[in-house]
């Protein structure tokens, strides 16, 4: 399951400030103490996994683009009598160093490996607030029908734009308010356990305003005639074939995935703007071993008619995140940080799970990923994809607790500085 990027800035943070906590727990565990020694009290038992009523999270947020924000997530966990988590309350407050000081509620539902739902709403004291609402059913395909419904209000102050192509340079760098709405529905028919059959409509409300960042120019002021400024709405419809055989939807450690997408918007059926898009995606996770599992994945997307596609609807390449037939990541670059008509990426991860300890009344791994992604846009269609790939490597460092949360710290190096991000879910 994706989360939207609005979601994913501090819990992810957390869950490895928790692994932290509870190694430091394990290490006091295996010194000899009284067979009966009283729990601790006071300030004692806010420290301790053991006894604390919810984990105090620092949140620390340095994505590329995002500015320092920092804050404390006090988070709760509910598990259920195997130690799975159930239930997740996450608040926090915050500070940004743009926006100023703001709050968010948080709360994650996982009742059953086949159902899911989260709520997130937050707000700044200036120009950002965020709403993302989701619930999901039929994810493991026991059935004969998966569907998903989301819906999301997001207005961000700190989207970048470097221009089109594959050569786009930071000396480029724009920035602009991206203020949006989305209503999504999902709905899938499953032939087999594995192979399904799916349609997603999606209906988005776009305005790209004038940036509020001062340092940087406003995407109007340098790309005066780039098509997406302003306001546009998109109904865009999009049909899937999938086979799955994934062990995990969340936490893979084996099987693949493997997807043939095409969609479209049109103004003749409800859109403001026309474009069309089609291509594929492959995941494929190998054990081996117990604690180790080698990650693999690639997406190709091609749009053959986009001229009149605003520039938010093309391929997408930066970033932490792979999303099917919108974007791929790059993990030595902010998002978006190279955006053409078409797209080819591929990237691999070593997922080693190093420390495995009983912590806030569930189990958690502590997981040690170096990875190595690749990726170019371009706007040919007869172009190969294979040449001039950008390259980022680094190191990711994840919390993983089974069977649904997975939060990671990233690392990664590329040709013009490091990035580092942070949220829930692998990458891919």
């Amino acid at each position: 399951m994706q989360w939207p990027r609005s979601v994913l800035i501090a819990v992810g943070a957390g869950c490895l400030v928790a692994a932290g906590l509870a190694a430091a727990a394990w290490a006091d565990e295996s010194q000899p103490s009284p067979a009966s020694a009283p729990p601790p009290t006071g300030l004692l038992r806010w420290l301790n996994p053991a006894t604390a009523p919810f984990i105090p999270i620092p949140e620390i947020d340095t994505a590329p683009h995002s500015g320092l924000t920092l804050g404390l997530i006090p988070t709760v966990l509910r598990t259920n009598a195997r130690d799975e988590i159930e239930e997740i309350i996450a608040p926090d407050i915050i500070h940004s160093q743009y926006f100023g000081w703001g709050s968010r509620a948080r709360i994650f539902g996982f009742p059953s490996d086949d159902t899911q739902w989260s709520v997130v709403g937050g707000l700044k004291q200036r120009v950002e607030r965020e709403f993302d609402g989701r619930y999901a059913t039929g994810q493991t395909r026991r059935g004969p029908h998966s569907w998903s419904l989301e819906a999301i209000y997001d207005r961000s102050g700190i989207p970048r734009f470097f221009g089109l192509g594959n050569r786009s340079v930071r000396a480029t760098e724009t920035s602009y308010v991206d203020n949006q709405g989305r209503l999504e529905a999902l709905f899938g028919r499953n032939i087999t356990h594995a192979l399904q059959v799916a349609y997603v409509a999606r209906l988005r409300y776009v305005d790209v305003l004038p940036r509020v960042l001062s340092k940087l120019p406003s995407i109007e002021t340098r790309f005066p005639g780039l098509k997406g400024i302003g306001s546009e709405h998109e109904l865009q419809h999009r049909l899937m074939l999938v086979y799955d055989t994934r062990d995990s939807l969340t936490i893979p450690q084996d099987g693949a995935r493997y997807v043939v997408y095409g969609g479209f918007a049109s103004r003749a059926v409800g859109s403001s703007v026309s474009y069309d898009y089609f291509g594929a995606e492959a995941r494929r996770y190998w054990p081996l071993g117990r604690d180790f599992t080698l990650a693999w994945h690639a997406q190709l997307r091609y749009m053959p008619s986009a001229r009149n596609a605003p520039f938010w609807a093309l391929s997408s390449l930066g970033g932490d995140r792979s999303v099917l037939a919108e974007r791929e990541p790059l993990r030595a670059y902010g998002d978006d940080r190279f955006i053409d008509r078409n797209m080819f990426a591929t990237g691999i991860e070593a997922r080693t799970r190093v420390v495995n300890l009983n912590a806030f009344g569930t189990r958690i791994s502590l997981e040690l990923a170096p990875f190595l992604d690749l990726g170019k846009v371009f706007a040919g269609m007869g172009e190969s994809p294979l040449s001039h790939l950008h390259k980022g490597a680094g190191l990711g460092i994840r919390a993983v607790a089974s069977p649904y949360v997975v939060g990671y710290l990233d690392i990664g190096y590329g040709h013009e500085k490091a990035s580092v991000f942070s949220g829930l879910n692998y990458p891919f």
